[in-house]
C-alpha cells in the first residue's frame, strides 16, 4: 500500500524505460505541458547502462530505479505515484494533446481504459496493423501496453498491480480489470515508435505476436512464452 499522500496530482504518468538514452529528452519535453495541467511524472528505469537516469532527472517529477521488466517497474512506480489515477507509458508513445482530460472523463464510469494506437514509421502496413489492434481491442476489452493503460489506483490495488511475469503482463491486468469494470476505449490515438516491428521486419513480427497471444490463450505460461521469443529473436 501507498505510504505517500494521494491527490497531489490530477494524473501519475509512469513512464517506463531502459536504455532510452536517445529518446528519453524528447519524450518527456513533449510529456512537459501535461505537468502544467496538473499530471506527474515519474520514470522507472529498469537497470540502464546508458544516460537515461541522468538525462531524464531534471524532466519529471520522480526518477525511480526499478528491477528490470515491464510489469516491475509499472508496479514500483505506480506505489510512488501521488495521483488516484495512474497512466502507464512506454518511452517511445506519446499521448494525444487532450490525454489527461480525456483520462479523467473515461474514469468518471469505468475503472480503467486505454487509447486507441498509432504505429509511426515507413512501412504502409503500420495503418493497417494499428486499425487491426484498435479493433480486436474494442471487441475483447483487452489492452495492450502499446495503447497508454489507464486506470484507477483503486483498481491497480485490487487486481494486485501488473502480474510479475516476463510476457503478457498486459493482456492479464486487462483480464483482471475486466472484472470490476468494462474498459474505456477512448478514440484518441497514442502514437508509438514502430521500430522494434522494422527491425525484426513488419509480417514476421506480426506472426510472432499472434503466436504468443495464440499460445497464451491456450495455456502457455508467461516463462515459455519469454524463452520461445528469446529463441525465435
Amino acid at each position: 500500500m501507498q505510504s505517500v499522500e494521494h491527490h497531489d496530482f490530477h494524473l501519475s504518468i509512469i513512464i517506463i524505460a531502459l536504455n532510452e538514452a536517445d529518446i528519453i529528452e524528447a519524450q518527456l519535453a513533449a510529456l512537459a505541458p501535461f505537468r502544467t495541467q496538473g499530471a506527474e511524472l515519474i520514470v522507472v528505469d529498469g537497470g540502464s547502462q546508458d544516460a537515461t537516469v541522468t538525462l531524464a532527472i531534471p524532466l519529471a517529477d520522480q526518477v525511480l530505479i526499478s528491477a528490470p521488466g515491464r510489469a516491475r517497474q509499472m508496479n514500483h512506480g505506480a506505489q510512488a505515484a501521488r495521483s488516484m489515477n495512474l497512466l502507464f507509458l512506454h518511452a517511445d508513445t506519446r499521448l494525444p494533446a487532450n490525454a489527461t482530460e480525456a483520462v479523467s472523463g473515461a474514469l468518471i464510469n469505468n475503472m480503467w481504459g486505454r487509447f486507441n494506437v498509432s504505429i509511426q514509421g515507413r512501412s504502409p502496413l503500420f495503418g493497417i496493423i494499428a486499425h487491426a489492434m484498435n479493433l480486436r481491442s474494442r471487441l475483447t476489452g483487452i489492452a495492450t501496453g502499446d495503447q497508454a493503460i489507464f486506470m484507477t489506483f483503486q483498481a491497480f490495488n485490487e487486481v494486485g498491480g501488473f502480474p510479475d511475469q516476463p510476457l503478457m503482463e498486459d493482456v492479464e491486468i486487462s483480464r483482471r480489470l475486466k472484472r470490476l469494470s468494462p474498459p474505456t476505449c477512448l478514440k484518441q490515438r497514442v502514437i508509438t515508435d514502430g521500430r522494434r516491428w522494422e527491425k525484426h521486419g513488419v509480417l514476421a513480427t506480426i506472426w510472432l505476436m499472434w503466436q504468443l497471444r495464440w499460445r497464451y490463450w491456450r495455456g502457455a505460461s508467461p516463462q515459455q512464452l519469454a524463452e520461445y521469443y528469446r529463441h525465435v529473436r
